[in-house]
C-alpha cells in the first residue's frame, strides 16, 4: 500500500537519487551529500513547506518539494510552488504521483495558499498530461537563467 507524508532524515539519500534519475541535469545532483539535501528540507520546513515522499512500505518511490511563498500580489497572499516532483520510473502510471500531488495540495490548503503552481520542462509530455488531468492549466511560459559564481 502506498502512503505519503513528510520525508524523514533516513530517506533523504533515496529521495535525492529519485531527483537525480529524473533530472535533465543529473550532474548537478549528488545523493551521497545527504546533509545538503537535509538542509534543504529544514529550510523548506522553516517557511511552512515540506518535502513529501511516497512510500511503498519502507521503499521511497516518489518525492515532491512544497515551497511556501508570500506573494507581493494578491495583497501578500500565500502561494505554493511545487519543485523536484519525481516518481521512480518503474512506478509511474500507478497513482503514486496523484497521491503525492493530493498530499501537496492538502499542505497548501493548510497554510492558506490561494494557488499551487509548478513548472515542467517542455520535453516532459507525459507529466504535462498528468498535470492537465489533475486540474492544472497551462497558462504561462517560464524562463530560467543559470547564474555563475
Amino acid at each position: 500500500m502506498i502512503s505519503t507524508g513528510p520525508i524523514e532524515r533516513h530517506e533523504v539519500g533515496v529521495a535525492a537519487s529519485l531527483v537525480e534519475a529524473g533530472s535533465f541535469t543529473p550532474e548537478a545532483e549528488n545523493p551521497l551529500d545527504e546533509e545538503a539535501y537535509w538542509r534543504a528540507v529544514l529550510a523548506t520546513r522553516a517557511t511552512g513547506g515540506d518535502v513529501l515522499v511516497a512510500r511503498d512500505g519502507a521503499d521511497v518511490v516518489g518525492v515532491v518539494q512544497v515551497m511556501v511563498l508570500t506573494h507581493f500580489q494578491h495583497r501578500g497572499s500565500i502561494c505554493v510552488e511545487l519543485e523536484s516532483f519525481h516518481v521512480r520510473s518503474d512506478r509511474r502510471s500507478q497513482g503514486i504521483g496523484k497521491l503525492l500531488l493530493a498530499d501537496a495540495e492538502n499542505l497548501s490548503r493548510r497554510v492558506g495558499a490561494y494557488r499551487v503552481q509548478l513548472t515542467s520542462n517542455l520535453a516532459r509530455l507525459d507529466a504535462h498530461r498528468f498535470y492537465l488531468r489533475e486540474g492544472y492549466t497551462h497558462g504561462h511560459g517560464g524562463f530560467k537563467k543559470l547564474l555563475e559564481g
